[in-house]
């Protein structure tokens, strides 16, 4: 019989480091994925327990089937899936390098994507199984000057949502989590360089935890912090075109 495993990926540093840790708290094993084999090295080493490193390169084509292969190669199976490897980059589209942006949509939309269809088959035989999506705040409204990272996290939320309501009954649990800024990488490699938003900024630990919980109660959104839960209702009340003008300010 094949184990059964917690899959984390981008789990070299911030939100996904944390899975790791709440995850292998709670005596999980566990199978981290980054392109960073010196990062995801000490964080087996500080885990202890039961812990697999791959590393790889997710925004690469058929990186997902790769990986999969490898994790059942080793006799292991998917039971919990974090698809939480992506960036975002801050600029005009027209303006910010093609290359890069194909690559973000990849690891942000492809890979994930692809990932939950290669895990969902076994969680489905066994009638058992956890899938959770980085969403975000972003993903309720339009991003100008962060046009492709808003609209990846868009389709995420929804793709997400659709995939809990069509599991419903299945004994699998999938939950979107949409947290607002955090105290991680991201805004350094998005390539913010005022710091406008850290007076705003959560606490990694305390995001993974509220996704995991969320997860675990089988919630289809979750979002952590009482600001983000007003932001993101308010963006049903809010006129479009207004919340548009509001980003484009935001991200000046």
């Amino acid at each position: 019989m094949a184990r059964p495993v917690t899959l984390i990926t981008g789990a070299s540093a911030g939100l996904g480091a944390e899975f790791a840790r709440q995850c292998g708290g709670r005596g999980d094993e566990l199978v981290l994925v980054a392109r960073r084999r010196d990062r995801l090295d000490s964080l087996a080493v500080e885990l202890g327990g039961r812990v697999h490193v791959l590393v790889a390169d997710l925004s690469l084509p058929d990186a997902a089937a790769s990986l999969i292969d490898q994790v059942e190669a080793e006799g292991l199976t998917v039971d919990v899936l974090i698809n939480n490897a992506g960036f975002g980059l801050v600029g005009r589209f027209g303006q910010l390098s093609l290359d890069r942006q194909r690559e973000m949509v990849d690891l942000n939309v492809r890979t994930p994507t692809e990932l939950c269809r290669l895990v969902l088959p076994p969680m489905l035989e066994r009638g058992h199984g956890a899938i959770l999506n980085l969403a975000s705040t972003a993903a309720f409204q339009a991003g100008p000057g962060f046009a492709v990272y808003f609209a990846s996290k868009a389709y995420m939320l929804s793709f997400t949502e659709a995939l809990h309501q069509e599991l419903k009954g299945s004994g699998i649990k999938v939950s979107a989590l949409c947290p607002g800024p955090t105290a991680t990488e991201f805004g350094t490699v998005a390539g913010y360089r005022d710091g406008r938003f850290d007076g705003f900024l959560a606490d990694a630990a305390t995001v993974a935890a509220a996704g995991l919980k969320g997860l675990d109660r089988n919630r289809a959104v979750v979002v952590p912090g009482l600001l983000n839960k007003a932001t993101a209702q308010a963006t049903r009340f809010v006129p479009r075109a207004l919340l548009r003008r509001i980003v484009a300010r935001l991200q000046g």
